[in-house]
């Protein structure tokens, strides 16, 4: 009867042992996944930088009275689709002046919206 108790002790200690390295494990795994997650964009949902606002992509204008002169900054969201949110210089012929445009877009349906236009806020 002791030796049964004494290789049981030794299987629980094994046991904890192993419960412990796959604790660990876990923790890793989640900690390396959460820190790429917040190297490659941030949170899901959350607005990215477009890293070549040059881009021809992102450079086409529409034929409104305003000339595009450039984009400054650009930003993606993942929704259904992408949310592009785009700083630009535009002139109107006298003075240029900064606007904020978002454009929704899934190109797998070949649609594309310009959902707000607004001057920029400094």
């Amino acid at each position: 009867m002791v030796i049964f108790y004494r290789f049981q002790g030794i299987n629980m200690m094994r046991l904890e042992c192993h419960v412990s390295s796959l604790i660990l494990a876990l923790f890793v795994i989640i900690t390396t996944v959460a820190s790429r997650k917040e190297a490659s964009g941030g949170l899901i949902g959350g607005w990215t930088p477009i890293s070549n606002v040059n881009d021809p992509h992102f450079n086409k204008q529409s034929g409104a009275s305003l000339k595009l002169e450039k984009i400054i900054k650009g930003d993606t969201q993942v929704v259904s689709g992408t949310n592009y949110r785009l700083i630009l210089s535009a002139s109107s012929g006298f003075a240029t002046s900064n606007y904020e445009a978002i454009v929704w877009e899934k190109p797998w349906q070949n649609f594309r919206s310009l959902t707000s236009f607004n001057p920029a806020h400094a």
